[in-house]
């Protein structure tokens, strides 16, 4: 790795960090402005699985006295579509910025997605992505300068659960909560349903169960699945972040994956769902309900949201960089 300021070493991430880089998190949110908050756990659940090989995928860079100043990782998406995906995340404590400690975080990013690229898919394009909120200026010129462009704008929309919409009753269609015996069914429901969107990848088992629905956060009782003869045709998956309701003193059911299958849209199904989600999200009380959408979602979910009492809080861009195929 590049020289860092005097005094700074780096070394593999490993779990016993994640207090100490959830601490980190929690300092810079007051200038990086995500609405993102984590817990130790949270981070060890995202960091230790089958999914991550965290001495290898992440990189930490710690003061002489042994305390976090940075971290940054690059893992892989299983699935792969068109391309094959990192992710790259990461963050410097506010009070370490300035010093290059970004800039050498994101060269080691970038050398070890296009390892992983070389390594898992050469035969497909790579792209690496990265998450910036408009607080973020500095990460974005950095971005841009190592050769990233704006590639996707994502709204996180709210709405309060007050004046909650009707659940329309639709022929045929039965809306019932998630139970386990259909995690596999959802699953498969998800990957149709979503194999045209942008940036989506399929779900293998693994995948599902690990980021998805075996969450902690993730809560079956709030989340709606709607049955046609006997089979899902659509689901909205609920998930409580604790670290959130701690942050903000609000408990918000996050509205993480919604999807219909293509042959049941157009009849109101994801409207009834989420109507029924919502209701769900009061009954066990929760102040708001969030979720998150693609401005440029091809099936009009924006307009959706917005109908069922959505407005944006925030927004984020994607910004990417394409690897060539290796092979």
């Amino acid at each position: 790795m590049d020289t860092l300021p005097a005094g700074l070493t780096v070394r593999p991430l490993t779990p016993g960090d994640a207090a100490a880089a959830a601490a980190l998190l929690a300092a810079a949110e007051a200038v990086d402005g995500t609405g993102e908050h984590y817990g130790a756990d949270d981070l060890v659940e995202w960091w230790v699985n089958d999914l991550v090989d965290l001495a290898r995928d992440g990189l930490a860079v710690q003061a002489p006295d042994g305390t976090l100043v940075g971290w940054a990782t690059a893992i892989a998406s299983r699935g792969v579509s068109a391309d094959f995906r990192v992710l790259l995340e990461g963050r410097v404590h506010p009070e370490h910025r300035g010093r290059g400690i970004g800039r050498r975080l994101l060269a080691w990013q970038q050398r070890h997605g296009a390892e992983l690229h070389a390594a898992h898919h050469p035969e497909l394009p790579g792209r690496l992505t990265a998450a910036v909120y408009p607080a973020m200026g500095s990460l974005a010129r950095l971005l841009r300068r190592a050769g990233f462009t704006p590639a996707r704008w994502y709204a996180d929309m709210e709405r309060p659960l007050t004046a909650l919409p009707e659940v329309r009753r639709l022929p045929g269609i039965d809306l019932v909560p998630f139970t386990r015996t259909r995690d596999e069914e959802v699953r498969l429901v998800h990957n149709v349903a979503f194999a045209e969107h942008f940036g989506s990848t399929e779900r293998d088992r693994t995948t599902w169960q690990t980021w998805f629905t075996g969450q902690r956060a993730f809560r079956p009782e709030l989340s709606v699945l709607a049955v046609a003869d006997g089979a899902v045709v659509g689901y909205v998956l609920a998930y409580v972040y604790e670290a959130d309701t701690r942050a903000t003193g609000a408990r918000q059911s996050y509205l993480g994956q919604i999807g219909v299958l293509p042959a049941a849209r157009g009849r109101g199904v994801a409207s009834a769902a989420i109507a029924a989600a919502l209701r769900a999200a009061a009954g066990h009380g929760c102040r708001t309900v969030g979720l998150q959408v693609d401005s440029e979602n091809a099936t009009g979910a924006p307009r959706l949201y917005r109908r069922l009492g959505f407005t944006p809080v925030r927004t984020h861009t994607s910004w990417a960089r394409t690897l060539p195929p290796r092979m």
